[in-house]
């Protein structure tokens, strides 16, 4: 996968982990819109979500839905693969910010993405080569990022890249009663990251 064409060959070495969408134009919208309406339906119901009620709210007829995605794991996969595409996009995207900016939208994004794969995460194959790849494909873009925020002295010097993915994904496990809440513990969270002085 990459930014900025997901038919572009990964730079990483392995196994595909870019989505891999329809040519044609009326058949991407339909495609990308059963995405964005899965991604909605799973995070708020569950993987057990009616894959009727995302054709549904895609605008789409079930047939549709079954066209692009003929079992549920398919679309399990495709949702948690363009959340990883989308990650790695912000982190190239964010490059030109200042360093604590970028370290700490992308860590919103993450937690995005990560709500997102909570309600999947039984789903999906966690040894699959592709989810693998895509696991290390998150860190490659976000580690640069930390280490940036590091060089500058805007983020601690004894954060690891896994310390801060820790923090990010306990936030994100937890239930919150409304998404205020959520914005809140990550602020707290973010200025544990960020460096003092």
């Amino acid at each position: 996968m990459t930014p900025a064409d997901p038919q572009t060959p990964t730079s990483t070495p392995g196994p595909r982990v870019a989505v891999r969408r329809p040519q044609r134009a009326d058949a991407r919208r339909n495609f990308d819109a059963l995405v964005d309406a899965a991604r909605e339906v799973f995070a708020r119901d569950g993987a057990a979500a009616s894959l009727e009620q995302i054709a549904r709210r895609a605008g789409v007829n079930i047939a549709t839905l079954y066209r692009n995605f003929p079992t549920r794991q398919d679309l399990f996969e495709t949702v948690y693969l363009d959340e990883v595409e989308a990650l790695a996009r912000a982190a190239a995207d964010l490059h030109d910010q200042e360093p604590w900016e970028a370290l700490a939208a992308w860590l919103r994004q993450f937690v995005r993405y990560a709500t997102t794969k909570k309600a999947i995460f039984d789903a999906l194959n966690h040894q699959d080569p592709m989810f693998v790849a895509a696991r290390q494909l998150i860190h490659d873009a976000g580690r640069p990022l930390l280490q940036r925020a590091q060089d500058a002295g805007q983020a601690r010097g004894d954060a690891t890249f896994d310390d801060v993915l820790f923090l990010i994904r306990g936030i994100s496990g937890a239930d919150y009663v409304e998404e205020a809440q959520r914005e809140r513990v990550l602020a707290m969270a973010l200025d544990g990251v960020r460096a003092r002085g």
